[in-house]
């Protein structure tokens, strides 16, 4: 027989259907949150590049954030850094295909230039912005998914896109206010010249194996190239002795890196020449460049690109030429703020306050009305129990940083009016405006400007 449930027993149930608090989670390690107002500061960089890109003829690509494994490999070179160790990969379970979340977009852009025959027509000049992965030790300006912003000019042989390419990040530094960036220039020639240099190069460090450190004799006969760009102090004598590339360029090669100085010097954009900047992808040839720092430690390089003529090939796709670079987002804005010119984040224009909520069809209405004419408004919102004292409005319209704010008071609707108030001057000086005029009443004290006092109606 089944006994009745007593009090004591229900209780228990009760207690146990009860959902137990879980533990909270938090972001991948290296992979952090944007929150605001940080990520006004975000905008703020993005727009500047929209804004730039659009002058100079550059259109915006989006391609997705995870590619064929084998596009990295076949582009960018199977025994470098990223590809060896730095790469997020992982096998698709529906279909078994090897699939790689990016580490960087240039691979990305060309695939998706080849897919859709985007070179049919002539050469284009594209841009992207969005997030990339590595899988590396998060440090200061370098996180597992970090952010890059890229121009390419596909399609165009000549040195003057190079030139073009390099002026349109020196722009952008200016434009942001960006200080102590210095510009690294090197050409890689043609393959034939490099595979010359590779000779004597490797015949150079063979004779210095000794100094050798591991991760150079791996890559003795792999890659010796990416040796030149070693930070082992003890191995910096033999680096410097090393041939240089440049040295085993031939006519072509060197009247194109010529031609590159030659624009750079009637613009005014000084440059050094570094005979060790190879860049980290195999998939560059002729010029080099970096936009490298001494205020971000060991990460100084913001700005990084090249010419590639291969890689269109590589793909699959006819053989063409083209040139481009990235930058990376967290490093610039970290050089910002280190050097104390980012800006702050900008409040909106008006905090509509509301006394009471039978106001807020009005309310609606009127912000409405301003948001249409562009202006920014945050309204109050109201808590279960109401709208909240006028004092505690105050304190939020404060801290939003509004300019404004607009007073939907009862007494004043009742007249057909609302009170205007500076909020960023001293004397907090305010008026009643009728509810027609308020649009144009709000533009003119934004461009007076709150920090200039207005006489009360």
């Amino acid at each position: 027989m089944t006994s009745e449930p007593t009090q004591n027993n229900v209780a228990e149930t009760v207690k146990s259907s009860k959902p137990t608090k879980a533990q909270a989670l938090t972001a991948v390690k290296g992979m952090n949150d944007l929150l605001p107002p940080a990520s006004a500061q975000w905008e703020w960089l993005e727009d500047k590049v929209r804004g730039l890109m659009a002058r100079h003829a550059y259109r915006n690509l989006r391609t997705p954030i995870v590619e064929p494994t084998a596009l990295f490999v076949r582009g960018l070179g199977e025994v470098t850094d990223i590809v060896e160790k730095e790469m997020y990969s992982f096998e698709d379970r529906l279909n078994g295909e090897q699939l790689t979340l990016r580490p960087e977009s240039t691979a990305g852009v060309v695939r998706a230039v080849v897919e859709h025959n985007m070179l049919y027509d002539g050469g284009k000049r594209l841009y992207y912005m969005g997030p990339m992965f590595r899988h590396e030790r998060p440090q200061r300006g370098r996180y597992r998914q970090f952010h890059q912003i890229g121009a390419e000019a596909l399609g165009f042989p000549g040195a003057e896109v190079d030139a073009e390419l390099i002026l349109l990040a020196a722009t952008l530094w200016q434009e942001l206010g960006l200080q102590d960036v210095r510009l690294e220039l090197n050409s890689l020639g043609q393959p034939d010249e490099r595979a010359a240099h590779r000779t004597a190069l490797i015949a150079h460090l063979q004779a210095h194996a000794d100094v050798l450190d591991e991760e150079a004799k791996r890559r003795l006969y792999s890659n010796p190239l990416r040796i030149l760009d070693t930070k082992n102090p003890s191995m910096q004598a033999v680096v410097e002795a090393a041939p240089k590339l440049i040295d085993f360029l031939g006519d072509a090669s060197l009247a194109h890196f010529n031609a590159v100085k030659a624009i750079l010097d009637a613009s005014g954009v000084a440059y050094r020449i570094n005979p060790r900047l190879v860049r980290g992808m195999d998939y560059y040839n002729l010029t080099v460049f970096e936009f490298v720092t001494d205020r971000l430690g060991s990460q100084g390089t913001i700005c990084g690109g090249g010419r590639y003529d291969y890689l269109i090939e590589q793909v699959g796709g006819k053989p063409a030429p083209a040139v481009g670079w990235a930058l990376g987002v967290e490093r610039v804005l970290e050089l910002l703020k280190d050097q104390g010119t980012l800006p702050e984040a900008v409040g909106p224009d008006v905090y509509a306050i509301v006394p009471d909520a039978a106001a807020l069809p009005v309310v609606f209405q009127t912000i409405q009305i301003l948001r249409a004419h562009g202006m920014s408004v945050q309204m109050h919102a109201g808590s279960g129990e109401g709208m909240g004292s006028m004092k505690s409005q105050f304190k939020k319209a404060d801290v939003s940083g509004a300019q404004l704010a607009l007073i939907f008071g009862g007494d004043e609707l009742a007249r057909g009016e609302v009170t205007l108030k500076s909020l960023r001057d001293g004397a907090g000086a305010q008026e009643a405006v009728p509810l027609a005029d308020v649009p144009t009443r709000v533009a003119a004290k934004l461009s007076q400007g709150a920090s200039q006092p207005q006489s009360s109606a």
